[in-house]
């Protein structure tokens, strides 16, 4: 992937790891430094560096990886503060600390859930830092970076002016503030910072998804609170980890289990507790992200692998090795076509993502030379459009009218193409055939395995007729990318199997029976 992307135009790569571990960064360093592009290893904020109670991440724990980092080939280092903790005395003191320590550039990260993190880049600048990540003024606040314009103007006319253009970046920041109104649709409800990011420490690129996620599993907002909660006390149960991609999903994903199924701490570490765990804890805890400072919690991780081993090497080392020729053959017959070595690049590291996304460009072409309104919201009756295939190749589009559904649901679409009147029969998805509610599980029939959320069957591990022991899967589900297994809560054996791949599901809707 390094390789494909540096020769696509790449010239800085930021690799960190979501524990922290170098070993698992050292491989990508190593591929940047042989592609003779820079190579910015990141260290990945967390926790609090002044708290005397917060002793596993403080200033030796930051320098000996900053030092590590370097030694294993780093031109810059990072502060990756992914979830705006790092408070402006906390910035000074590391920035300072690391510069004598270290000989690297150091380049600073943050975000701004807080509120605060302009006063910690400016911190941060004080003590020496090399490079700064800012947003653009509109893009700015929340969830995001600070203002680019605001820090500028603060440090105009001292000894670390900028030298950027203040009447420039403000013409910038209003063209972008026009853009943005095309996505509207996807802005947040969250309208100021907030110093709860210091109890939860949610990644600001997790905090609005996370919302959504809840809101998808029927979690209303006013219970937000309870799934902070959460979230914070399942990372004092993993042992306090580094929460950043992929580490933050699993938090979360365990986060919302515990909301939706009202589980309480005590419950999910008691050994007698019968859990279905989201299937990301369980590759965590097997050790398939790595190893965190001072290991996982040994008693939660014995219960969620049930008596299997987790691997402690670097994950990568125990893969076993693929042939790519054969992959690509696979691939291509997947999604019906010839793959180049991007494409080849993707499905290796997403197959399901790249089988999607194969299929939609199979299916309606390449949807990124619509405009971007129209992408996103569709065309109003009476809305015309260009669209420029090549140059000199311009489609001019102009929506009229939309005919009333036939018997299979489909309806005809009448529109002009550079002026002449079409028409073209288009399913209409929205007309949902008429079928009988899903059969709920009878609440202490201990033969009724129920749906702990909502989610789509993605596997059935069991047939009718099959002995399963407690603790063995029975089915996956999964909701917003967070895939969980149903395990069998008793020996037993399948009597019926009322759920069915494809199949959506409720919360407590009978997935099948076991005597």
């Amino acid at each position: 992937f390094i390789h494909r992307a540096a020769a696509g135009g790449v010239d800085l790569f930021r690799i960190f790891d979501s524990l922290n571990w170098v070993d698992n960064m050292r491989l990508s360093i190593d591929a940047v430094r042989e592609t003779g592009k820079l190579a910015e290893a990141a260290i990945c904020y967390t926790g609090d560096l002044l708290d005397p109670a917060r002793s596993k991440y403080d200033l030796k724990y930051y320098v000996g990886l900053a030092k590590q980092l370097e030694a294993a080939g780093a031109h810059i280092l990072g502060i990756k503060d992914m979830a705006g903790l790092c408070k402006p005395a906390s910035a000074k003191l590391l920035v300072g600390t690391l510069r004598q320590e270290t000989g690297l550039p150091i380049h600073f990260h943050t975000h701004d859930t807080s509120g605060l993190s302009a006063a910690a880049v400016l911190a941060a600048v004080e003590a020496g830092v090399d490079a700064v990540d800012a947003a653009m003024d509109s893009f700015s606040g929340l969830t995001s970076q600070p203002p680019l314009g605001s820090i500028v103007a603060a440090l105009r006319f001292g000894p670390r002016d900028t030298g950027l253009d203040v009447a420039a970046l403000t013409r910038l920041s209003h063209y972008w503030e026009e853009v943005r109104r095309n996505y509207v649709g996807f802005e947040s409800d969250i309208r100021s910072g907030t110093a709860d990011v210091y109890a939860h420490e949610m990644p600001g690129g997790q905090y609005t998804n996370l919302r959504e996620q809840a809101r998808a599993l029927g979690i209303p907002d006013h219970r937000w609170g309870e799934v902070s909660r959460a979230y914070a006390e399942v990372n004092r149960m993993l042992g306090d980890i580094v929460k950043v991609t992929p580490t933050s999903k699993v938090v979360g994903d365990m986060a919302l289990m515990m909301v939706t199924s009202e589980l309480s701490p005590e419950q999910v570490l008691d050994p007698e507790h019968p859990v279905a765990y989201p299937a990301s804890l369980v590759s965590l805890l097997k050790g398939e992200l790595g190893q965190p400072a001072g290991g996982f919690p040994t008693g939660l991780q014995s219960k969620v692998l049930k008596g299997a081993l987790p691997i402690t090497v670097r994950p990568g080392e125990a893969l076993p090795p693929i042939d790519l020729e054969a992959e690509r053959q696979a691939a291509e017959h997947k999604v019906g076509r010839k793959l180049d070595d991007e494409d080849l690049a993707s499905w290796l590291m997403y197959p399901k993502v790249f089988t999607e996304f194969a299929e939609i460009r199979r299916r309606c072409g390449d949807l990124s030379t619509l405009p971007t309104g129209t992408f996103f919201y569709g065309m109003q009756r009476g809305d015309e459009i260009a669209v420029d295939l090549e140059p000199g190749k311009t489609l001019i589009i102009r929506f009229l009218a939309v005919g009333d559904p036939d018997e299979a649901g489909r309806r005809t679409v009448f529109f002009e193409l550079n002026g002449q009147p079409r028409t073209v029969k288009v399913t209409d998805r929205a007309i949902a055939p008429a079928r009988p509610p899903h059969p709920k599980a009878e609440e202490g029939n201990r033969t009724h395995v129920a749906a702990p959320m909502p989610g789509l069957v993605v596997k059935l591990d069991v047939k009718v007729g099959q002995k399963v022991r407690r603790g063995e899967p029975l089915l996956a589900l999964e909701a917003m990318k967070m895939e969980t297994t149903v395990n069998a809560e008793h020996d037993g054996t399948v009597e019926r199997i009322v759920a069915a791949v494809g199949q959506q599901m409720e919360t407590k809707d009978l997935l099948l029976v076991l005597s």
